[in-house]
C-alpha cells in the first residue's frame, strides 16, 4: 500500500518535470523518451525497467552494459538527468505496477544475476527498489569505473561483490521505518551534492 500510494503522488507531483523532461530529451537527441531494460526481479523474473534515456539509441551495442566515467555515449541532457538522479523517476511506473518497490535490491541485468553465488541470490526473495545502500554508497558509481584500466573487471569483482554484501545486510533490516530511513538518505545525498 505504501508503494501504491506514494507512487501515484509521485507521478502526479512530478508530472511537470516529467513533461519538461521528456520535452528535452525529444528535442536533443534523436529516439525515444524512455529506456527500457530487461533485469531481474523477485524470485528471478525478468521485467523492463523504466528510466529517461541519457544515452544515444543502441548505446548497449556501442559498448558495455555499465556507464564508465564521461561515457561518450551519454547525450547533452543526460548528463544532467544522471547526475541528479532525474533518469530513475519512471521508475515510479514499476513501483505502481508492483515490480519495484520505493526500496530494495536495485534490479541487476541477467548478465551479472548469472554471476551471483547461491547465497547473494537471496537478494531475489524480495521486490527490487529505486534506492537501497548500494544506491547511497555508490552514488558516482561510473566515476569509479571511469578511474578503473579494466571497468568491468572492476564492476563485477569489486562493486557488484559490496553491493550484494550491502543488499544482504539490508535483507536482514527490512522494516517500513527502515525503507523510511534509506529513502530520507537517499534525497540528502541527491540535495547535498
Amino acid at each position: 500500500m505504501f508503494d501504491v500510494f506514494f507512487s501515484v503522488a509521485g507521478l502526479l507531483l512530478t508530472l511537470p518535470v516529467l513533461l519538461v523532461i521528456s520535452f528535452l530529451i525529444k528535442t536533443t537527441s534523436k529516439g525515444p523518451v524512455f529506456f527500457k531494460q530487461i533485469r531481474v526481479g523477485q524470485n528471478g523474473k525478468y521485467f523492463k525497467i523504466y528510466k529517461f534515456r541519457t544515452m544515444v539509441v543502441d548505446a548497449e551495442k556501442k559498448g558495455m552494459q555499465i556507464t564508465v566515467g564521461k561515457d561518450r555515449r551519454i547525450t547533452k541532457c543526460g548528463h544532467f538527468l544522471r547526475k541528479t538522479k532525474l533518469d530513475e523517476l519512471p521508475q515510479l511506473i514499476n513501483v505502481l505496477i508492483g515490480e519495484m518497490s520505493f526500496v530494495g535490491p536495485r534490479p541487476e541485468v541477467p548478465k551479472y544475476v548469472e554471476l551471483y553465488t547461491r547465497n547473494q541470490r537471496g537478494i531475489l526473495k524480495v521486490r527490487p527498489g529505486i534506492t537501497d545502500y548500494a544506491s547511497i554508497e555508490y552514488f558516482d558509481e561510473n566515476k569509479l569505473l571511469g578511474e578503473s584500466d579494466n571497468p568491468e573487471e572492476t564492476y563485477v569483482k569489486v562493486i557488484m561483490v559490496n553491493k550484494l554484501l550491502l543488499n544482504l545486510k539490508y535483507l536482514k533490516r527490512v522494516s517500513i521505518l527502515e525503507d523510511i530511513t534509506l529513502i530520507f538518505r537517499t534525497l540528502k545525498k541527491i540535495v547535498v551534492r
